[in-house]
């Protein structure tokens, strides 16, 4: 292919004749070396555009070892790039708060209208509510663990959510 040293890449019938016979060794290159990642098509097509970018300072006899090595330092880089990615995603977040004062007082407000209210549940009726809704069990579970039937636990669910909404607003 070197039919003169001054030749630069620039020349469209040279580039388009390197492209053709590298692409494809590049992209494998590229595929085997970083365990074909899904980007190693987009960095082969940067490299190019590199070589492009730098026509007049590369000659053809030096555009493999031109792409070769741009491809490979953008991805050595990408990779670079992940592993910070990954080392702050790790990191907890500093506890940022972004309701409204206001939001924050109306929920206080109400968390301790809720355990007043709860409070003035039987002990039977608080125990199946709170497996029931904060725990997630089903009434059958609670029914098992408290050895009772299961219509009973429903009845007491039903009358601790009857007490819940006459007490709070926010339950009806």
């Amino acid at each position: 292919m070197p039919k003169d040293l001054n030749e630069n890449v620039c020349d469209d019938e040279i580039f388009a004749g390197i492209y053709k016979k590298l692409s494809k060794d590049l992209l494998g290159f590229l595929y085997y070396k970083f365990n074909g990642r899904a980007d190693c098509n987009d960095k082969m097509q940067e490299a190019f555009i590199k070589l492009w970018d730098n026509c007049r300072t590369v000659s053809p006899s030096k555009a493999k070892a031109f792409l070769f090595k741009v491809a490979s330092n953008m991805m050595l880089n990408e990779l670079k790039h992940e592993k910070v990615v990954l080392r702050y995603a790790k990191q907890k977040p500093k506890d940022i708060n972004i309701e409204t004062p206001q939001y924050l007082l109306e929920e206080e407000e109400f968390l301790k209208k809720y355990q007043v209210a709860l409070a003035t549940l039987t002990e039977n009726q608080r125990v199946a509510f709170l497996l029931f809704k904060a725990d997630g069990k089903s009434q059958k579970e609670i029914a098992e663990m408290l050895g009772v039937t299961r219509r009973v636990v429903e009845s007491r669910i039903f009358n601790a959510y009857k007490k819940l909404r006459s007490s709070m607003d926010e339950f009806k």
